[in-house]
């Protein structure tokens, strides 16, 4: 189901600008749809040598459906594909993808049949990010702790905030070398006072408390609001793009303090996450870990992430990564694509 580490696929990234597919047979379409954005490509080639191109970003909310992105993204191709396997956000059940981030409901065969495809697969998004990680190359990691020896070591922890919170587990091979998760929707939990009195705030607003809830882009603005009422101040951002703004500009310290709060908050979860599966290595991802780039390396991450106890030590042996690499869905579809050929 699922391409093993140990395998030789050869994935090429993806172009910079749409072009149409040459014609080819057995040429599928790859796809990896967020809350935000579903990004698009083609996958042709064997199972050893798949190669991607015609990449093309789609912005959710203006459109209608998934099979309506999918529709239009296969109209620019002759002949018409046939197939497509999509990494989305979510968790499927029998034919429905449960999703709190998406903008419309996904049923995979009405998709299906309205997109005009003969077969098509859903898997979990970070599922494919994981399946993507032996493929990354070295120049497009980023040390965040740890060696900076970029040797890949198992079991990897795939993880990532962007308009929700994803992450799973890649192990080196075997049937089933990525274990999926559902971690951005489990409560979230505080280690700090200052985050202790966050808590308490958001437990005001909604009886479950995810991690979701500020480990993430929706979640930065909800931490940012919570910070303004502890400290009496009025916010000045009302959306996450122009809280991120503000605090690259230096202009808001409460943005700023946002930031640096989630950095530590975010440590603190991976750390746990370590801990909790035995990882050997980190790998973070996601779009909010772009965007919050400039602030990781000054922030509590790397010391929020060590802080636990006796296994600090432990935590000390297992290096961070942050993925410089925007389509790394796209390339986890095409690779479970590959394997499945």
């Amino acid at each position: 189901m699922n391409v093993a580490a140990s395998s030789q696929v050869s994935i090429q990234s993806p172009s910079p600008s749409p072009r149409p597919l040459p014609e080819s047979p057995d040429a599928q379409i790859v796809a990896d749809v967020g809350g935000t954005f579903a990004r698009l490509a083609w996958s042709h080639g064997g199972a050893h040598a798949p190669r991607i191109d015609g990449f093309r970003r789609y912005r959710c909310a203006q459109y209608p459906s998934l099979a309506a992105i999918l529709a239009d993204f296969a109209a620019t191709a002759t002949p018409q594909p046939a197939a497509a396997v999509v990494a989305i956000a979510g968790l499927l059940q029998g034919d429905t993808l449960v999703n709190a981030n998406l903008p419309w409901p996904v049923s995979v065969d009405a998709t299906r049949q309205q997109a005009g495809l003969r077969s098509l697969q859903l898997i979990n998004d970070f599922e494919a990010v994981a399946l993507a990680i032996p493929h990354v190359r070295s120049d497009a990691l980023v040390a965040l702790h740890g060696s900076a020896d970029p040797a890949t070591a198992w079991p990897a922890l795939v993880l990532g905030p962007g308009t929700g919170l994803g992450a799973a587990l890649r192990f080196a091979d075997g049937a089933r070398p990525v274990l999926a998760s559902e971690v951005g929707h489990s409560a979230l939990s505080a280690g700090t006072a200052l985050e202790l009195d966050v808590l308490r705030l958001l437990l005001q607003r909604w009886d479950h408390v995810d991690n979701e809830r500020v480990l993430s882009g929706t979640g930065l603005l909800n931490l940012y609001q919570c910070l303004c009422q502890l400290r009496g101040a009025s916010a000045h951002c009302d959306d996450t793009e122009a809280l991120l703004a503000a605090a690259h500009r230096g202009d808001d310290p409460l943005a700023r303090e946002t930031v640096d709060v989630f950095c530590g908050w975010l440590g603190s979860f991976v750390g746990d996450l370590a801990i909790t599966f035995g990882a050997r290595a980190v790998y973070l991802a996601g779009g909010v870990s772009a965007h919050i780039a400039p602030f990781l390396p000054d922030s509590p991450f790397v010391a929020r992430f060590l802080n636990k106890g006796v296994l600090g030590s432990v935590l000390q042996q297992v290096p961070v990564w942050r993925v410089e690499h925007g389509e790394l869905g796209v390339l986890g579809a095409a690779a479970w694509n590959a394997s499945a050929a």
